[in-house]
């Protein structure tokens, strides 16, 4: 049944590659169960529930990859996308966390029909290549900051920002941020070693060393100051805890935002997904070798579909954007070729399921070495940026949008910013005919987003 399903011969694999591969991705990306119910818990959602919609969203959109597709490509909330909707959708725009899942629906619901027709395509063309990938760097310094930040490193000063004073207060606030340092150290090097689930094993390292912390007293915690015991409650989960946030979106005050401003939230949503999962999804399969002689990857279309799909039901259970991971290169890396491995990654999400309070338990210096070490990954995508003077009429927007995306604290910005210099420049330098015209439209969009905004 599986040959005929997955059609493991012809994909050159077997089933036991197959199923090592997938627990080689689940355990690559897993750390997103530890970190996603961290960053929206911020917005005042549920950690728990937020843990169980992650999940079933991650389950039902490899599924899709792994039936829809044959794709040995997994799902889950994608980093940058889960801190725009915290950070600056929820905290710098002021919406309510109901208001940014409705937006997410809608994106999903957009993104499925973009994935049945050409116009994803048209989107995904129009943007030049450099500023593509100005943005993805742009969000990993960004998702690095908030890293920093989770992890008591980057605290408010008169400059700003600076780094902490680790004595002060060092049973609390001061341990937390050295366990941190601990933590992103041991994860480098894991990661240097080329263990695989590096990030995930960093994690629970960093965590048991909290724990010893507290039992020799080093850490003390305060709740009133916002510090709990590190040691995990051994109880069953709480599946009740879904209905916290489960068909949410659907229950929202739409007289606290304005049409356009929803609409230029869900086109930030939409951006940022179409890129990233194209981005994500050509570059694995270039990885695997399953680009056909055009550079195109045969399947394409219902993998997106499988994405949007998953993006879709993500928002109604309560959870952010639901992309194609990066992570999905170290199955593929260990053989993985066919849904197959998509589907034994799939199955291990949804047992993750019976594991939330361990999830859940996990404090944030052991999770922020996680966002920093995702930054550093995406930060290496600067190197393929040209900085030559042939190329300054892309490279000038792509710098652009790195730097607004941490220091605005929006990764919306970053891409605004990004658009409206790109098109500005290419006009001052006699190149406007190169300019796609769907880039003068958004670019159009997004100034009359500051000024009547």
């Amino acid at each position: 049944m599986l040959e005929r399903v997955f059609k493991l011969s012809e994909k050159g694999t077997t089933v036991k590659t197959e199923v090592m591969a997938g627990i080689t991705t689940f355990m690559t990306m897993a750390y997103i169960l530890a970190v996603n119910p961290s960053i929206l818990g911020t917005t005042g959602m549920d950690p728990t529930a937020v843990l169980l919609a992650t999940a079933l969203a991650s389950f039902l959109g490899t599924v899709c990859m792994a039936l829809m597709a044959n794709l040995p490509f997994a799902l889950s909330a994608g980093m940058g996308l889960n801190a725009f909707m915290a950070y600056t959708v929820v905290a710098g725009y002021g919406y309510s966390w109901q208001v940014a899942l409705l937006a997410v629906l809608v994106e999903g619901l957009v993104f499925i029909v973009l994935s049945l027709t050409n116009v994803r395509e048209a989107i995904f063309n129009a943007i030049p290549l450099t500023l593509k990938k100005g943005v993805s760097v742009g969000i990993g310094l960004f998702i690095a900051f908030i890293g920093l930040q989770n992890a008591g490193l980057c605290v408010d000063a008169s400059t700003l920002v600076t780094i902490t004073s680790f004595t002060d207060d060092f049973h609390r606030s001061g341990i937390c941020a050295l366990l941190a340092l601990i933590g992103l150290f041991l994860m480098a090097v894991l990661y240097l070693r080329r263990v695989k689930g590096a990030i995930l094993f960093g994690i629970l390292l960093t965590w048991i060393l909290g724990m010893l912390c507290e039992w020799t007293g080093l850490y003390v915690p305060d709740a009133a100051a916002g510090y709990y015991t590190l040691f995990p409650a051994l109880e069953m989960t709480d599946f009740s805890r879904l209905g916290l946030t489960f068909g949410q979106c659907f229950h929202v005050d739409m007289s606290e935002v304005t049409l356009i401003n929803f609409i230029v939230v869900v086109f930030s949503f939409l951006f940022v997904d179409i890129f990233d999962t194209l981005g994500t999804l050509i570059g694995v399969a270039t990885k695997a070798k399953m680009l056909d002689a055009d550079g195109r990857l045969p399947g394409i279309r219902p993998a997106l579909l499988s994405d949007a799909i998953a993006t879709s039901a993500g928002a109604v259970l309560g959870t952010s954007t639901t992309t194609t991971f990066v992570e999905s290169a170290s199955g593929v890396a260990v053989g993985g070729r066919t849904g197959l491995t998509a589907l034994v990654t799939a199955v291990l999400f949804l047992a993750s399921t019976l594991f939330a309070p361990i999830f859940t338990a996990i404090p944030a210096f052991a999770t922020a070495p996680a966002l920093i070490m995702v930054g550093f990954l995406m930060v290496g995508t600067v190197t393929e940026i040209r900085f030559d003077e042939e190329h300054l009429t892309e490279a000038i927007p792509a710098y652009l949008a790195i730097i607004a995306m941490p220091l605005f604290y929006s990764i919306s910005e970053g891409i605004s910013l990004g658009i409206i210099s790109y098109v500005l420049l290419g006009l001052a330098a006699g190149k406007g005919k190169k300019i796609a015209p769907l880039m003068y439209v958004l670019a159009v969009l997004f100034v009359l987003k500051y000024i009547f905004l």
